[in-house]
């Protein structure tokens, strides 16, 4: 895994700040208590605390073999991302990785429950984004399983499973697939029904 600065910026710049959290909470230095999402903790009074709506998608959990899991993949996919469908266009990649966000917080706490962080729902937005516009291309997962990129998130989410023996970790994974289908369904498929007029619903807004 490259964190180097080949990185195009925006995955560099995520990828560092998901590290360092990290790593601040492995030595001590924060509680990751203090950065999981909570509607209630984030925005009512008396203490709000909004900066926490920015620490859930920054934080993969502690340092262990599912942390790297979900940072390779990220890492990986961001970046052929930013790098290729997003090439020149740097507001277009934050308007989708912003959008996605806010889908995010907005469903989690009434669809899933117990799933605090969200770095790794985001993770599989971008994920799924890119195996629905690379569908024809073939991949060969860890070496042993050759699969068509649809089948990508399916096949992680799976592996998730047995790496965690938890679901609580796939809880996360899948919303961030069904949200990335929301995503793809109204900026890749709705623009090109005819109903649509060419309408982009989901389109950068020109102050980004």
């Amino acid at each position: 895994m490259d964190l180097t600065g080949s990185l195009p910026p925006i995955t560099r710049l995520w990828a560092y700040s998901s590290i360092a959290l990290s790593l601040s909470e492995h030595i001590g230095l924060l509680s990751r208590f203090s950065l999981f999402y909570s509607p209630s903790l984030a925005f009512l009074p008396p203490n709000p605390q909004p900066y926490r709506a920015i620490t859930t998608f920054l934080y993969f959990g502690p340092l262990g073999i599912d942390f790297f899991f979900h940072l390779f993949f990220f890492v990986r996919y961001a970046r052929m991302l930013e790098e290729n469908h997003y090439a020149g266009h740097p507001a277009d990649f934050a308007w989708l990785v912003l959008v996605c966000a806010i889908g995010l917080l907005l469903v989690a706490p009434v669809v899933v429950a117990g799933v605090p962080f969200l770095g790794g729902a985001l993770a599989f937005c971008l994920v799924y984004l890119w195996s629905r516009r690379n569908k024809h291309v073939r991949l060969s997962l860890f070496g042993v399983l050759v699969i068509t990129a649809p089948y990508l998130p399916v096949a992680l989410c799976g592996f998730s499973w047995v790496l965690t023996g938890s679901a609580t970790a796939v809880k996360g994974d899948l919303l961030g697939v069904g949200v990335g289908h929301v995503y793809y369904f109204f900026a890749d498929v709705w623009p090109k029904e005819v109903g649509s007029g060419g309408r982009e619903l989901l389109g950068t807004p020109q102050w980004l």
